[in-house]
Parts: C-alpha cells; sequence; structure tokens
C-alpha cells in the first residue's frame, strides 16, 4: 500500500470514525485513554458478552492519527474473543516495534505498519490499544461486576 492510500484511510477514519459517541453506553466498561503530552484524550466503552467483544464505542478529544487508529481498532475488535484480541494487540505492538508479526487480521491497520519511522507518532496510535488491552486484562482478573461503567 503506498502512502496516498494509507492518508487517504486514515483521513477517512479521523473525519468519519467508526463507533464515536456518548450514547448507549450504559452497561458498557468505560477507560480512559490519554497523552499528558498533547490533547489526545478518549474514553473506550467496551461490551463483553460470553467472553467477545460484543460493542466498543468511544468519545473524546484527539488528533487524526489518534482517533483514525482508534476507529480502525474498533472494527478489527468488535465480535472477537477477549483472548483473541490480546493476541491481535501483541502481534499490532511487535509490528510497531519491528518484530516479526503476521498481519493477517490487521485490515486497515496496516497503514500504521511504518510508524516506527515518526517515534513522536507511536503514542498517537498506540493510544486506544493501552486503553482497552488495559480494560481488557482487568476485566479477565476481576470480572464485568467491578468494571462497568466506572
Amino acid at each position: 500500500m503506498n502512502s496516498d492510500e494509507k492518508r487517504e484511510i486514515i483521513l477517512d477514519n479521523y473525519t468519519h470514525p467508526y463507533h464515536k459517541t456518548s450514547e448507549g453506553i450504559e452497561g458498557y466498561i468505560k477507560v480512559n485513554s490519554n497523552n499528558e503530552s498533547c490533547i489526545d484524550n478518549i474514553d473506550l466503552f467496551i461490551k463483553i458478552e460470553d467472553n467477545r467483544i460484543a460493542d466498543i464505542k468511544f468519545d473524546g478529544e484527539a488528533c487524526a492519527i489518534s482517533t483514525a487508529s482508534t476507529s480502525i481498532m474498533i472494527q478489527n475488535m468488535i465480535g472477537k474473543r477477549i483472548e483473541d484480541v490480546l493476541n491481535y494487540i501483541k502481534n499490532f505492538e511487535a509490528m510497531l516495534n519491528e518484530e516479526e508479526y503476521e498481519e493477517t487480521d490487521f485490515n486497515e491497520a496496516i497503514v500504521f505498519d511504518e510508524t516506527y519511522k515518526q517515534g513522536n507518532r507511536r503514542t498517537c496510535v498506540t493510544l486506544p490499544y493501552v486503553g482497552i488491552k488495559k480494560a481488557l486484562l482487568e476485566y479477565q482478573e476481576r470480572g464485568t461486576k467491578d468494571l462497568s461503567n466506572r
């Protein structure tokens, strides 16, 4: 994929982000993810049913890269088992760290494969992943009752 195609995917997911809303979030697990050195501050709302991601929504203010990354991440995670999502995140982190990875399930997330060339953008790209990983690991440890609407 060339840089123009990547730019187009990022811009489309920034201007028309998937599942960006603060409505209808009752019963969702909420986790905040922010970058203290810039404007990026997003709330992720995660609905888990039968150990699967049934839905994810988000709200907040963030740069084009963080917003696009969140939108693309959500599209790739809805419907997956928690274990598969955590493996996806591990694989995604490997890509960003220039380690060996499988791109088979990245879909549009492959647009971030050269983020290592702009180290300052790594935080933007990983912002939603840090949040959801934290929420899912806590969910596995404590269960949904302790995390819903926190």
